[in-house]
């Protein structure tokens, strides 16, 4: 792959892990502190453990956080760190504006059934987590110019933590906190319509807390659906194989939803066939609402660069399409109108469009 610059301007990226995008360096630092054992002791070892570099699956790229998660997970300063490594990684990459994700159970190691990673029990609660994160999270912001919100995740396989995770996106509500998010295996039938899931979407609605579900990656349009009638979400998280279901695609380009795209995640994660035209081509030709996003940097060993590079360089994708995609992501950001119309202005700027000519870019 090329390593020419695809994009040299400001970005919006909206799908990006926080737990996916952890520094090598700093997992091996508090493996090290910790005394927590990893299967490798440098660097360029252990990347090459946790990373990916060819086609596998959703569940097979899961197993991927078995490795280091035990390492951060239950430990305050390391979650902390992470928070403010991650808008430093971003800002190197001309991120102007960014959404992290994650799950705050995941993190924890008290007040959580179960305990993830094998944790012994301590005392770090996922409602703490939350405010760590925040911390860290509004320490970058503060270093290096870059506006950072974030979304809580509820699990597919774990919808008894569901309803946990709107109350505390509730109560984080603009303390970075700006959405929900539904995470993890699409390929467990019918999780979508869990119980936990849907009452905790449902709440989400009435206390307007925004809604972005992972749906349509690995699994059917029939997902994509449920995501938009069931739990009435904003923005569907990847939404690849929602263009088989062409009338399901045409309505929800009509209703200008907004398509959150990870374009080498979707190679990685098999979620893409190669052989077959990348749904992202035909959101471009018909010039839908999406964005380009990293997903999980740490295991595709890749920054926003490379996921341009692929649609620049494989797909025929122009900076004109750069510049919408992004005006795009801005509008559909999960921000209150003012903070929007700031970061538009923002892009606007920085790609020298007025306002005037900017409006032609809508979907």
């Amino acid at each position: 792959m090329s390593k020419s610059i695809a994009f040299d301007n400001s970005k919006v990226e909206l799908h990006l892990h926080l737990d996916g995008a952890i520094n090598v360096k700093t997992i091996l630092y508090y493996s090290k502190k910790r005394g927590i054992p990893l299967p490798a002791d440098t660097e360029e070892e252990l990347q090459k453990i946790i990373g990916m570099d060819n086609p596998t699956s959703l569940p097979d790229f899961l197993t991927k956080f078995n490795i280091y998660m035990p390492v951060i997970a239950g430990c305050r300063e390391a979650i902390k760190r992470i928070a403010y490594e991650i808008v430093e990684m971003k800002a190197k990459e001309r991120v102007v504006y960014m959404e992290v994700r994650y799950s705050p159970h995941l993190l924890a190691n008290f007040k959580v059934d179960p305990i993830p990673w094998n944790q012994a029990e301590g005392d770090l609660t996922p409602d703490e987590v939350v405010d760590l994160v925040n911390q860290g999270l509004r320490e970058g912001e503060q270093a290096f110019n870059v506006k950072v919100r974030s979304i809580l995740c509820c699990m597919r396989h774990q919808p008894s933590w569901s309803l946990e995770v709107l109350e505390l996106c509730k109560k984080y509500h603009q303390n970075t906190v700006v959405a929900i998010d539904l995470a993890g295996d699409e390929t467990i039938v019918g999780s979508s319509l869990f119980p936990g899931h849907r009452a905790a979407y449902e709440e989400a609605v009435k206390s307007g807390i925004h809604r972005t579900v992972h749906a349509g990656e690995v699994g059917s349009a029939e997902v994509v659906r449920e995501a938009v009638d069931v739990l009435k979400t904003e923005r569907v998280g990847h939404g690849y194989h929602t263009v088989e279901d062409e009338a399901l695609y045409q309505r929800l380009r009509r209703e200008n939803m907004h398509f959150e795209v990870c374009p080498w995640s979707s190679y990685l994660t098999g979620a893409w066939n190669p052989k077959t035209e990348h749904a992202v081509v035909r959101f471009k030709n018909d010039q839908a609402n999406y964005s380009i996003n990293t997903d999980d940097p740490l295991i595709f060993k890749s920054t926003l660069n490379t996921d341009y590079q692929i649609i620049k360089g494989d797909m025929g994708f122009t900076e004109e399409e750069f510049k919408r995609l992004n005006i795009n992501a801005a509008k559909s950001s999960f921000l209150p109108e003012d903070e929007k119309r700031e970061l538009l202005d923002r892009l606007y700027k920085d790609y020298n469009m007025s306002p005037q000519k900017a409006a032609g870019q809508d979907p």
